[in-house]
């Protein structure tokens, strides 16, 4: 068995391994948006509450609607600009975090870890 300590993260390291995995959940939150409205257009959903809205926003009903609500274009814009907030902010928090561990791990000498061979 070994005992060792992790006195200080590289925050630069942390900077690229959070980027990279920030990116990579941006494609699977992409791709997880993309299902999930694909499945509710197979249940007719947009169209029923795009129905709904017109209805609702329209002075004349028959005069049709002033446009969707909800549409794939939409969707994914909004998607895309909530996708690359998170990146932003999970990378810098990722690196801010690496740098208030560093200054606790300065005062308290660090997470200590002990290593086992396996059985």
């Amino acid at each position: 068995m070994a005992s060792l300590q992790l006195k200080r993260v590289d925050p630069w390291t942390v900077l690229k391994i959070s980027l990279i995995v920030s990116v990579v959940m941006f494609f699977v939150w992409m791709i997880a948006v993309g299902i999930l409205y694909l499945s509710l257009g197979s249940m007719d959903v947009w169209s029923r509450i795009n129905q709904t809205f017109n209805t609702l926003t329209s002075a004349d009903a028959a005069a049709g609607g002033s446009g969707d609500l909800v549409s794939a274009a939409r969707v994914f814009s909004i998607t895309a600009v909530i996708g690359a907030i998170n990146i932003v902010l999970f990378t810098a928090l990722a690196t801010v975090a690496a740098f208030v561990y560093n200054a606790a791990a300065a005062m308290s000498g660090g997470v200590e870890l002990t290593l086992g061979e396996r059985d």
